[in-house]
């Protein structure tokens, strides 16, 4: 019988019986592991990817977390990696040769878009267009020859557009390009990608799936063979392992995902809908809004709506800006999200250090624009927070 995503959270890939019945499967904080005979450890390496031999390839622990994480995104294997960047890194590289060519978005994570524009085209000679992403036409229109990958995100950084997935991946397909998609936005509880054909499906695991702003960490999903040739080279070579301790707290994390995106949910519509008729708010970006441009595409390929969104005050004035966001309480100032708390940062912080001035022009966003991320708190004192705040202004 197929079990929900709660079940599986709870439950799948963990055999109790071999831990004693614990029902929380213990840490292995151990660097290698011994065989009985040269035969023994002869075969382990003929299949390093499934076997015990040292953790910074397989570790009992990290392969839990990968077990749960294809599962509930409907893949068939997963590897966790450090970092969001690190997962994200050897996705890309996985699919890309010196001289390809790579269709992607404007508005993607900052740290993606130095890598994709300014780091592999220095050491690969990688070339790549970015398109504003809302038809499936403006990734038409600019594949080439040598293209070898789509990457999206979606809803993308900063301004939460949406690519049509199921439509760029039929095109892809078409032209024999492999897809991947950063996810961490709307999580595996909200939008399932490799499901609608997606190749490569990656998570800031530190976000949603981690939820508790005490850990850093991704992961790739994709097919049996694409995951373990992502192991064999970039994982391996790259040493690019997850800590045992850290693998056990996204284990625990885990279990608590599907209440937690509701909540974050629940929280961010209200928090969405106050802003939306608040006068000194320009523009609320969320796709949970009725009013959002793309609220039928949404509908289409999410479940639900995460708790990350952004804002344009109405003011260009950088004094009363930095007032509204100094005068916060509850919203502290950072630059993560995906939390159990409630975070307030301004892309053009880190954008204008990032990007060319004619990069950050595209992206459509301005020094008014407030990214917010909306915690666990009681929604009531999250309105009340930035009411208050926006009094200032």
């Amino acid at each position: 019988m197929k079990k929900n995503i709660e079940t599986l959270l709870s439950h799948f890939a963990e055999e109790r019986d071999e831990y004693k019945g614990a029902v929380v499967p213990p840490i292995f904080q151990n660097s290698l592991f011994t065989h009985p005979s040269w035969e023994h450890i002869d075969e382990a390496f003929d299949d390093r990817v499934d076997n015990l031999i040292y953790s910074r390839g397989h570790n009992p622990t990290v392969r839990i977390v990968e077990q749960k994480l294809a599962a509930i995104t409907g893949g068939e294997r997963a590897l966790l990696f450090p970092s969001g960047m690190a997962a994200i890194s050897a996705a890309v590289l996985h699919c890309l040769n010196q001289g390809d060519h790579v269709v992607t978005i404007k508005n993607i994570y900052g740290p993606a878009n130095n890598l994709l524009n300014s780091y592999l085209p220095g050491k690969m000679g990688i070339e790549v267009t970015q398109v504003g992403g809302e038809t499936v036409e403006e990734f038409e229109n600019a594949i080439r020859s040598n293209t070898k990958l789509i990457y999206l995100e979606s809803p993308s950084s900063a301004v939460f557009s949406l690519q049509d997935i199921q439509g760029v991946v039929a095109l892809a397909k078409k032209h024999g390009i492999k897809t991947a998609i950063d996810n961490s936005w709307a999580s595996p509880v909200f939008q399932r990608p490799l499901e609608m054909g997606i190749d490569l499906e990656v998570h800031s695991v530190s976000k949603y799936i981690g939820g508790h702003s005490d850990l850093v960490g991704g992961c790739v999903i994709g097919s049996e063979k694409d995951i373990k040739e992502i192991f064999v080279r970039e994982f391996e070579l790259l040493g690019a392992k997850t800590a045992p301790m850290e693998a056990w707290l996204v284990l625990r994390s885990l279990r608590t995902l599907p209440i937690r995106m509701r909540q974050h949910q629940e929280n961010a519509m209200a928090v969405a809908e106050f802003l939306e008729n608040h006068p000194k708010i320009a523009l609320v970006r969320y796709p949970g809004l009725d009013n959002f441009p793309q609220k039928e595409l949404a509908q289409k390929q999410m479940t639900g709506y995460s708790g990350l969104m952004s804002f344009q005050l109405a003011t260009e004035d950088l004094e009363k800006i930095k007032a509204f966001f100094n005068s916060l309480k509850l919203f502290k100032i950072g630059v993560s999200w995906g939390g159990h708390e409630s975070l307030i940062y301004a892309p053009a912080i880190s954008y204008l250090k990032e990007l060319k001035p004619e990069q950050f022009e595209s992206m459509g966003i301005s020094l008014g624009d407030m990214r917010i991320s909306v915690g666990l708190e009681h929604k009531e004192d999250l309105i009340g927070d930035l009411g208050e705040a926006l009094e200032v202004v």
